[in-house]
């Protein structure tokens, strides 16, 4: 009996060895995931108003490094354009239509603003918007993973400089063509699951903690809203008397004040997930220091849609 005592004993304490060792792998693999930026990137910088980036990329997975080296707030959105349509057509048929629209809406003539959005081509509404980075400060870099199919693509960013003028005017709207061939990678795997949905806004499955992040956000559901834009997510840095309000009116584009330099006082823009179909999937990479955050969308009206959800970081 003693024996077959020691001997369940012995087969115990080897399963406990077993399974702890185990699990010490596993838990060190989800470490070295977090831990390490992803090494099979495609660069992309902007020291002022253009977008520093090779003309071609695989389609399938692919992982953005974007460097924001200039001294406004940016992101990158990756417009797939319909069969036909390049970069001259962004110049001659939508970019006038934006910037006549723009400058009666700053004029203090909303509705006549708006009426002339209805000048843009049928084909514009064509235009998959198939992901990119969210909003990224000065000084900063965002890193964002997205599946691409094969096509013509725009890269642009509308942010306004301080005079209106939209940052795709200036030089930031950039042609990318997407191969065949496929990239071969395959999505990170996320610390964190965000859901974005028409009626839900944004959610996330667990508390966020200090330290490197991966954020996978999935789009359950997609509309356009009063602005145009569908629903994408932004990750902000609030700093103490931040004023929210002031943040939620800076979202919106169609504001005069809206997306334009400079962003409210006490807030940095740490990137995100630009809007995409209903049913994708996109992923970016942060490290996260203590303090009070918030991921906000770039449409009107954020908190009554849910698309304001601030959160705090604890040491």
């Amino acid at each position: 009996m003693k024996t077959f005592k020691h001997s369940v004993i012995f087969l115990l304490a080897l399963i406990s060895i077993f399974f702890n060792c185990k699990n010490e792998k596993k838990t060190e693999s989800i470490k070295n995931n977090i831990a390490k930026n992803p090494s099979n990137v495609i660069d992309i910088i902007t020291r002022s108003m253009e977008f520093q980036c090779t003309d071609t990329i695989p389609s399938g997975w692919n992982t953005f490094k974007y460097q924001n080296l200039s001294n406004e707030t940016h992101f990158f959105l990756l417009d797939k354009y319909p069969e036909g349509k390049t970069i001259d057509n962004t110049i001659t048929d939508v970019a006038p239509v934006f910037e006549e629209g723009m400058n009666l809406i700053n004029q203090g003539k909303p509705e006549e603003g708006f009426a002339a959005f209805g000048k843009l081509p049928a084909w514009f509404g064509d235009i998959v918007f198939s992901g990119g980075s969210g909003l990224i400060a000065p000084k900063h870099t965002a890193i964002t993973s997205v599946k691409l199919d094969p096509g013509y693509y725009i890269m642009e960013c509308y942010v306004k400089m301080s005079n209106g003028k939209f940052h795709t005017s200036m030089g930031m709207a950039k042609p990318v063509i997407v191969l065949e061939e496929d990239s071969g990678n395959t999505p990170p795997e996320p610390t964190v699951n965000i859901e974005v949905s028409n009626t839900e806004g944004i959610t996330y499955d667990k508390n966020i903690t200090k330290g490197k992040q991966i954020f996978s956000v999935f789009y359950k559901d997609q509309k356009q809203h009063e602005n145009f834009m569908q629903h994408d997510v932004n990750l902000v840095k609030l700093e103490n008397g931040v004023s929210e309000d002031a943040l939620e009116a800076w979202m919106d584009w169609s504001n005069p004040k809206g997306l334009i330099t400079p962003v409210p006082k006490g807030v940095t823009f740490l990137g995100g997930v630009n809007d995409m179909p209903a049913g994708s999937t996109g992923y970016f990479y942060t490290d996260l220091k203590p303090g009070k955050y918030a991921f906000i969308s770039e449409v009107p009206n954020t908190k009554g849609k849910g698309l304001f959800k601030t959160f705090e970081v604890k040491d």
